[in-house]
């Protein structure tokens, strides 16, 4: 048994969360995986994985029982996301992001939005997080979509960018500006916005480095009257929304990379094994017996932060910004220096598309860009140290 296989034996699974993870390594391996390649390469959405998915019921891992779901804990959703992420990346973050869409509903919504709302993504209805625009990225403040109060309704005019899943959303947590709030800072605020709106429209789907079977739209809202009753919270509590999403969303970043970072090392080491050159296997060669160490040391820490990560918020740990931005900071340069290493290994093969190690190093980049770029969150775990001046 291996150091990695040691690690995943050591994650605490009750008897039904283990059976799932059982179940879904079966149709990763049956389903998901055979599919990545072919996925990648035509860009299409992978129906296929996504409904072998939903035949699980996968959506409902997360979706508490009261509102048609199993609810089970954030450490079986991480090693759910994980599993996926082995299998392709694409097909992971598409279920990955029901999830980042979704839980600021189920821990901030009303018992009314939740009972009308979590119903669909707990069958298997896609969700999607509408934060980013043009000129709003990291900066959440220089969004410029606008929410004005009509009755009983909500207009909401303005558009979004990199929005992952957002032409196949069912329900899209939505953030914008109260137009009544002046401070741009106060003035976030945020909603759940339902499929078929009139005035919602999809402006086009961006190609992509990597992650070509997830779809990354541009979505537009041409006054769009939204319930009142879709409001997430007050007027003003976008903000704390956000940050407690995010909290929440950059673990489960993690759980992607690690995915990947696991299934990139697994192949260069059958390949390194298999591999000969002067008469010799690849692996005898010291040089790459130290790569594989440098390897497998940086996932086996990172993942094991990871869970670390997982036990506080299943604690009821709020404070985790910190610990949640290091994270998913770490874990996004690990699976780019692993995937990385990983072409090399294979060597002028790892440039090609027949070898997946390809395929994993474009999917990789994304994760030390979004979810806040890597930049901002150092300058973020920086901060948490500056003392008053005086102390």
């Amino acid at each position: 048994m291996t150091v990695l296989d040691r690690l995943t034996a050591s994650v605490a699974l009750n008897d039904a969360e283990a059976q799932l993870l059982d179940s879904l390594r079966g149709v990763c391996r049956d389903v998901i995986a055979p599919n990545a390649a072919r996925y990648d390469q035509s860009g299409e959405f992978p129906w296929d994985s996504v409904n072998a998915l939903n035949a699980l019921g996968l959506n409902a891992v997360f979706v508490p029982e009261a509102y048609g779901g199993a609810g089970l804990r954030f450490t079986a959703y991480l090693a759910c996301v994980r599993e996926i992420a082995a299998a392709c990346s694409s097909t992971a973050l598409i279920w990955a992001t029901n999830f980042h869409g979704m839980k600021p509903l189920i821990d901030f919504g009303t018992e009314e939005q939740k009972t009308r709302l979590l119903p669909r993504i707990a069958e298997g209805g896609f969700g999607a997080l509408a934060i980013t625009e043009q000129n709003a990225g990291s900066d959440a403040t220089g969004m410029k979509t606008r929410f004005t109060p009509d009755g009983e309704h909500i207009v909401v005019q303005g558009s979004k960018t990199f929005i992952t899943s957002g032409d196949v959303a069912d329900r899209l947590l939505l953030f914008g500006k109260w137009s009544e709030i002046d401070s741009a800072k106060d003035a976030i605020s945020v909603l759940v916005l339902e499929k078929g709106t009139p005035g919602f429209s999809v402006l086009g789907i961006e190609k992509k480095m990597g992650h070509n079977a997830s779809s990354t739209a541009a979505l537009a809202f041409d006054d769009c009257r939204v319930p009142r009753a879709n409001l997430i919270g007050k007027p003003g509590d976008g903000l704390k929304v956000l940050f407690a999403a995010l909290n929440k969303s950059r673990p489960s970043v993690a759980a992607l990379c690690m995915g990947l970072a696991r299934a990139a090392f697994a192949r260069s080491v059958a390949y390194v094994n298999d591999r000969k050159q002067s008469g010799r296997r690849i692996i005898d060669n010291q040089g790459i017996q130290f790569m594989l160490a440098d390897m497998a040391t940086e996932i086996t820490l990172t993942e094991s932060f990871m869970w670390k990560v997982a036990a506080m918020i299943e604690a009821g740990v709020t404070d985790i910004g910190v610990e949640s931005s290091m994270l998913k900071m770490k874990a996004a340069d690990t699976v780019m220096k692993v995937t990385e290493d990983a072409v090399q290994l294979h060597g002028g093969y790892g440039y090609c598309r027949e070898y997946e190690v390809e395929r994993m190093m474009r999917d990789a980049k994304i994760h030390q860009i979004w979810e806040g770029t890597n930049q901002i969150h150092r300058q973020l775990i920086g901060r948490s140290f500056i003392q008053k001046e005086g102390r």
